[in-house]
């Protein structure tokens, strides 16, 4: 027997962790989006036939969907693994941090051509926490009314429950890493129209 919230939490990190939408997953896999909300709540118990649909939607094996995590002390994430999102405007980001249970800690590498605007990022719940460090080129974060141009070599805290953006104002591409102890929820009323992360 399933511990169905267990589960239902475990799908929601995937869906979230893929920047998908209930719906853009409901879609990949061929379930309602009803269906798919009342399993990531805990309140359906989905069949096996559901449940490797939505692994099939999430591009994971049904064992790992299913699978429990007896032993989290130790998890690789392999390269070929890591997700690689492609933006408008030449933007990557590759999260390098396996997916841990219950942890909202990410380690996002970041790429940004010349002159690209990664945009406006909303405000997160307060107690989150967010580290830069750039390798190459230069990076321009905005938070909140502050600009810091941060150089090759330079790293940065600061505490994201203001809205904040990331921007390449430099001749040449840089490259920089992000380190995040996301909280949730995010605060209302400042998310984009689709949500997205460092």
């Amino acid at each position: 027997m399933f511990d169905l919230a267990a589960l239902g939490a475990h799908i929601q990190r995937l869906r979230t962790d893929r920047g998908l939408s209930l719906r853009s997953l409901a879609d990949a896999c061929g379930v309602s989006v009803g269906m798919l909300s009342a399993v990531e709540r805990g309140e359906k118990a989905a069949t096996i036939v559901v449940l490797d649909r939505i692994a099939g939607g999430l591009g994971v094996p049904l064992d790992r969907l299913v699978a429990g995590h007896p032993d989290t002390s130790v998890i690789v994430r392999r390269a070929a693994d890591q997700d690689t999102v492609d933006e408008p405007g030449g933007w990557r980001r590759t999260v390098l941090t396996p997916v841990v249970p219950g942890v909202n800690f990410e380690w996002v590498r970041s790429e940004l051509p010349p002159g690209c605007d990664a945009g406006e990022f909303p405000a997160y719940a307060p107690g989150s926490h967010i580290f830069i460090a750039v390798d190459e080129g230069t990076v321009r974060l905005t938070i909140g009314d502050r600009v810091v141009d941060l150089d090759a070599g330079d790293s940065l805290y600061f505490s994201p429950d203001t809205v904040h953006g990331y921007a390449n104002p430099g001749p040449v591409p840089t490259r920089y890493a992000v380190a995040a102890l996301i909280m949730r929820p995010r605060v209302a009323g400042l998310a984009r129209a689709r949500s997205r992360r460092p």
